[in-house]
């Protein structure tokens, strides 16, 4: 005997993101992007990367590995960034809860970043990001076992290395992203440092 009873469906509010377009930038700092990516280490424990690349010159700024990467581990990574590269104009995100956050948002706000918001389900808005995830995937991530994040961390190390600075790109005009044009190190303190 089955009682004949319907369910309630549950309906998430999924947020509406306006499409925004995906322009290649020439200019250093104009646009980060910024995802994550899942994988485990050898004995099944999870592990999460956190990808900074700037999209101006290609150059990945920062992998951050960790069993968890909540929102103020973000905000401290891109502090640490801020200080080498400094600001960019905007980052690009998909519409991950560590980035959605209060803290996350609040610090955008506070060091006057814009944040581009991918539609959610369409990470091709963010394509820059996710051809680098691919590349690391298959050269770092699937192509060695670990068995601690620290591991993780130090292959994904000195694979950064090689991949901005040996690695050339059509888009860069056969150039590696370290090469293709200088890096301006934090203009304020460069700028004053030449007035004095």
């Amino acid at each position: 005997m089955r009682f004949n009873l319907q369910r309630s469906k549950v309906r998430r509010r999924v947020l509406t993101r306006e499409r925004q377009p995906l322009l290649a930038s020439t200019e250093l700092n104009r646009v980060w992007a910024l995802d994550f990516m899942r994988d485990t280490l050898y004995d099944g424990r999870p592990f999460r990367t956190l990808n900074v690349i700037d999209e101006g010159n290609r150059e990945a700024l920062r992998i951050e590995c960790g069993t968890s990467i909540p929102s103020a581990r973000v905000v401290r990574v891109l502090n640490q960034l801020l200080e080498v590269y400094g600001r960019p104009e905007a980052i690009r995100l998909n519409n991950g809860p560590e980035l959605t956050a209060d803290e996350f948002v609040d610090w955008a706000e506070e060091h006057g970043v814009k944040l581009l918001f991918i539609q959610p389900g369409k990470p091709n808005q963010n394509a820059f990001i996710e051809r680098f995830n691919r590349s690391f995937r298959q050269e770092v991530l699937d192509a060695w076992l670990f068995n601690a994040v620290s591991e993780v961390q130090t292959a994904a190390d000195a694979w950064l290395t090689d991949y901005n600075e040996y690695r050339p790109y059509d888009s860069l005009g056969n150039m590696p992203p370290a090469l293709f044009r200088p890096r301006v190190f934090n203009q304020e303190i460069s700028n004053s440092e030449l007035s004095t």
